[in-house]
């Protein structure tokens, strides 16, 4: 999220929701959105499913699931052919947009409604309306990542804000709604398969530096790996991806290929529903293959009821976030102290009282918590005491570390100020007043140092650094195409000491780019780059400059890394267009990505799957659940607002198949999976489609799995989960599932 729901009320004067529903969906923040309109805003919500967002916009466009590159290269079609991008912040701050001009030059309004159902008239309208309305924000949630092409989808969506010159604007951005209180911080703390925290790489350098910092060896690092070395003498897997949440049951199972050196034989969930994930019947073959299960969650997670296995089964009671203490990031990049409100109770236990235990258990205590026990001096990290504090000194380890990202200022001390200062914060521009003046509420990352009032909305070059503003990111090199892709000279902050663009600060080149000269302790002190200087002095002489250690830079419109280097609409795997196939196929199957084999192309052209499978489904959320329900379903009252599981139809589709209102419909998925389900007419949906929750487990095809929980375990509702059919479909990069765009069969039960 490039700015802030406060933002949106204060300053935007057009919203676009794509494929988010926030009247319903964690977090909900909808209200931000309605006092946008009472303020005179537009709101445009573009979903295939008519929502309760969708009730409140001003236009509101129903797209077929899938196609959301389609529509937006239909808008960019009408955008440069009348003139109406903003050629000057084009010109100064973005690469390579002539490649995005020449493919939306292929979307015609009429091959774009074609594809994506859209009418022409909304295109031309919408693309008008987006383009003349300054400032506009776009916001978007998972009905934008969780597809086949969710990487192109993220992409495209901010080079509409690029071309509009909406980037780094109050009002303007990319609203990207993340979930629930700590999804921001859980991928900030690498709970991902292919980084270190704060978004460090697998590489080498990466390594050294967090051995550093966490007080240890690199060799002892690289004694916790496999010992097999790659074609350069490296650690392989220290350096390769793991397996991914989406897809860790192909490591069990070993039906497809995979890269890595055996099976995997114990599965340990903690703070994830595994139910949540697709292929759930393959998720329970993988379940009952293995040696052993561990689930360490507040109530029982579903992953230990889906299997029949009646051993190697273990169950631990963590405690709540009530219990608990400690920092959470909130989607807006803001940092939040939580205080405990109680101790654990009964025999549980706080996450991180469960795994020192394991550590303890299995012989790495000491290196586990030694980086707690460090600090620096004089540029090197050193241990300064032989004991820690829970939680500070786990944030002070995470402020000294994880600079990629800007948490240098994110100190204990800080946070909790805020926290007991929130009153003191406005909450539409996040600013501080009386002793809190200077600073952005929850210090927004990036943070830089101690000093910084954190950065509400990133890429804001209308403000001084030291106050929160800064250019695009320089990470990509200093050219590329013999073309440069630093910022010219007229993208120069308040503040700033020197003209223009300049790269990202290392030891190599401050003395050039800032034309000073370090004295000798200070080259001896001072780290690589910016992001692995343990001794501050880069951001010390950043400051001083206002500039930003991270550099001034062009934004890429391509990303020449990738599949598709300039995003392209790609049918989805399973798709109801037999014929857009042919014209817009899938990618190339994929041999390893996260340790394991992906079919793309092979799998969509196995056969029309339209014809069997002729209806589209779509997932939904509901606003008295989240993720997996597993939570809210042990309360009674959120139970009763929705008591079992459902799937929305249309009238008209249902009476084909003499399915009544209210009654029990089968749903059948091209994998040979199934649901039975309660059938809801609503007309939200339209007959060629139906949409579901996918908030409930505890049934699977039928069968009713309540004997599996533990006596008094049970939550109050139990159901199908949507997820036994989400259609086989990951991304290629990131490998998230296809949750929303996939096809089924539906019969009556």
């Amino acid at each position: 999220m490039t700015n802030h729901f406060g933002d949106i009320v204060a300053h935007s004067k057009l919203i676009m929701m794509v494929g988010a529903n926030s009247a319903v969906a964690n977090p909900i923040g909808f209200k931000h959105f309605l006092q946008a309109k009472d303020r005179g805003a537009k709101l445009i919500v573009v979903d295939p499913i008519f929502t309760r967002s969708a009730a409140k916009a001003d236009i509101y466009v129903r797209i077929r699931p899938g196609t959301d590159i389609a529509f937006a290269y239909g808008l960019l079609h009408v955008i440069f052919k009348n003139g109406w991008e903003d050629q000057d912040f084009i010109d100064h701050r973005t690469y390579a947009m002539d490649q995005i001009r020449a493919e939306a030059a292929k979307w015609t309004p009429e091959e774009a409604s074609n594809v994506s159902g859209a009418s022409v008239a909304q295109i031309l309208e919408i693309a008008e309306l987006y383009a003349k309305t300054k400032p506009a924000a776009i916001a978007w949630s998972l009905g934008i990542t969780q597809h086949s092409v969710g990487s192109s989808n993220t992409r495209i969506l901010p080079i509409l804000a690029l071309v509009t010159g909406n980037a780094g604007k109050a009002g303007g951005g990319c609203q990207i709604i993340r979930g629930h209180d700590n999804v921001q911080g859980a991928t900030d703390m690498a709970n991902l398969a292919d980084s270190l925290p704060g978004y460090y790489g697998l590489d080498k350098a990466a390594w050294q530096y967090y051995a550093k910092t966490w007080g240890v060896s690199l060799e002892y690092l690289q004694s916790r790996f496999h010992p097999e070395l790659d074609a350069k003498g490296e650690h392989k897997w220290m350096h390769a991806k793991g397996f991914s949440l989406a897809k860790w049951w192909q490591g069990v199972l070993q039906e497809e290929k995979t890269t890595s050196s055996a099976p995997i034989r114990v599965l340990w969930v903690q703070g994830t529903g595994i139910t949540s994930m697709s292929q759930q019947v393959k998720i329970k073959e993988a379940i009952d293959k293995l040696d052993m299960l561990v689930v360490a969650e507040p109530f029982v997670n579903e992953a230990a009821i889906i299997t029949d296995r009646k051993d190697g089964i273990y169950i631990l009671p963590v405690a709540t976030q009530f219990e608990c203490e400690g920092t959470l990031s909130a989607t807006n990049r803001s940092a939040q102290w939580r205080s405990q409100v109680v101790e654990p109770l009964y025999e549980s236990k706080a996450d991180h009282e469960v795994m020192f235990a394991f550590a303890k258990k299995f012989g790495f205590y000491d290196e586990y918590v030694k980086g707690m026990k460090m600090h620096v001096e004089k540029g090197e990290v050193v241990k300064y005491k032989d004991d820690f504090v829970w939680p500070d000194d786990a944030v002070r380890e995470i402020a000294r570390t994880v600079k990629s990202i800007g948490l240098s200022g994110w100190t204990p001390e800080r946070l909790r100020k805020h926290q007991a200062n929130w009153h003191l914060f406005d909450p539409l521009t996040l600013k501080g007043r009386g002793e809190m003046e200077g600073e952005y509420y929850g210090l927004p990352w990036p943070c830089w140092d101690e000093k910084h009032p954190g950065s509400p909305v990133l890429y804001d070059v209308s403000k001084p650094v030291n106050e929160g503003g800064m250019g695009f990111r320089n990470r990509f090199g200093m050219e590329h195409n013999g073309v440069s892709q630093i910022a010219d000279e007229t993208v120069t902050l308040p503040g700033q000491k020197i003209k223009g663009g300049y790269p990202q600060l290392t030891k190599a080149n401050i003395e050039k780019v800032l034309g000073i000269t370090l004295s000798e302790e200070e080259k001896a002190q001072m780290g690589p780059s910016w992001a692995m200087d343990f001794s501050g002095i880069i951001q010390k002489y950043a400051r001083e400059y206002g500039v930003c250690v991270y550099g001034n830079a062009r934004a890429r419109t391509i990303v020449w890394e990738f599949p598709d280097p300039v995003p392209v609409h790609r049918e989805p795997i399973h798709s109801p267009r037999w014929d857009l196939v042919q014209k817009y196929p899938a990618l190339p199957d994929q041999d390893n990505n996260f340790r394991v084999a992906t079919r793309f192309i092979s799998e969509q052209t196995k056969q029309d799957w339209s014809k069997e499978f002729p209806t589209i489904m779509t997932s939904m959320r509901l606003v008295n659940l989240s993720g997996a329900g597993m939570l809210e379903r042990t309360s009674k009252y959120l139970s009763s607002i929705t008591p079992e599981m459902f799937a929305n139809i249309h009238p008209d589709l249902a009476s084909k198949y003499g399915i009544e209102d209210k009654g029990m419909m089968w749903i059948h998925a091209p994998q040979g999976t199934k649901i039975k389900v309660r059938v809801h007419y609503n007309r939200s949906v339209t007959p060629d489609r139906i949409c579901m929750p996918y908030n409930f487990a505890g049934v699977m095809q039928g069968v009713d799995l309540s004997a599996n929980y533990p006596e008094g375990t049970r939550p109050y509702t139990i159901g199908e989960s949507s997820n036994t059919i989400v259609n086989y479909g990951f991304d290629p990069i990131t490998q998230i599932s296809e949750f929303n765009a996939g096809l089924c069969r539906v019969e009556k039960a």
